[in-house]
């Protein structure tokens, strides 16, 4: 919180906020982080100049584009093309070897953002002569971030300044060679958005759609409190084929997880797992 703030965000004003928010859109945030709720409220309070709680409330009630809008600012979309790039060498030193035996490769990336992330592995598929026997899943909880996912289309800029983390991962191309730039902005080659389905999937109360071979799930879990992390673990074991693999987060772990004895550790500090049986 600012110095300056008009409204203190405490525990009870949040919680009238994410009863709201459940009531007029179906997103349940019950079971995030507290502390991470709360300091994103506080952020859009105090960005949004608002001097009155009561008013707030009201005004979420009458304006479905002002509660879309706090959603967003809720969830949290903060990636980039092969972002940290010695967890993508680690997938090409580790996993590609294990996907290139299977008959048909089938991905989930749960919570994808706006995609860049989910974009990388396509490339990284492509490389190693994968991606026309892969189906890439690329879900998320927020249909706009979805939207331009979908798209393919991003800053040329900001691809410009991650270009290093396409070389750093492993990379012997050009980025370039994956996209095309039409009026100042970076398009996706259609040969990576065809094996990419984008889809909205609610990690809090949807199920298991479908047996993964690989799930990647980055730096979502540490938003949620102890139980919902472990349901969504138990969502991905669940969704995971017979010796399936995991990637979650370096901040994230399986430790004292329902699923913990049943996975076994492919890279301690990439977060990496495989299904036991």
């Amino acid at each position: 919180m600012t110095s300056n703030s008009i409204i203190k965000i405490g525990d009870n004003e949040l919680d009238e906020i994410i009863i709201l928010i459940n009531d007029y859109s179906g997103y349940d945030f019950s079971d995030y982080s507290k502390q991470s709720l709360q300091r994103r409220v506080q952020r859009y309070i105090d960005v949004n100049k608002i001097s009155d709680f009561k008013q707030l409330l009201q005004d979420l009630i009458n304006d479905s584009a002002m509660v879309n809008n706090l959603i967003e600012e809720l969830t949290v979309n903060v990636t980039e093309i092969f972002r940290d790039p010695s967890f993508f060498a680690s997938i090409r030193n580790e996993l590609v070897s294990q996907l290139n035996n299977l008959p048909v490769i089938k991905i989930w990336h749960a919570g994808c953002s706006t995609g860049e992330e989910v974009y990388s592995m396509a490339i990284l598929l492509k490389e190693y002569n994968l991606l026309d026997k892969s189906i890439i899943y690329a879900t998320d909880i927020n249909q706009t971030v979805l939207d331009v996912a979908k798209s393919g289309k991003y800053n040329l800029d900001s691809f410009k300044e991650n270009e290093n983390n396409y070389r750093e991962s492993g990379g012997n191309k050009n980025l370039s060679d994956y996209y095309t730039v039409l009026n100042g902005e970076v398009l996706m080659n259609d040969e990576l958005k065809s094996k990419i389905i984008f889809s909205t999937h609610n990690l809090v109360s949807d199920n298991a759609f479908n047996q993964f071979d690989l799930i990647i799930c980055r730096n979502v879990l540490i938003y949620f409190n102890k139980s919902l992390q472990d349901k969504v673990l138990q969502l991905f074991y669940n969704s995971l084929t017979k010796k399936g693999m995991l990637a979650i987060g370096s901040k994230e772990t399986l430790l004292f997880s329902p699923i913990e004895s049943k996975m076994q550790v492919i890279n301690a500090k990439w977060k990496t797992w495989k299904k036991k049986v």
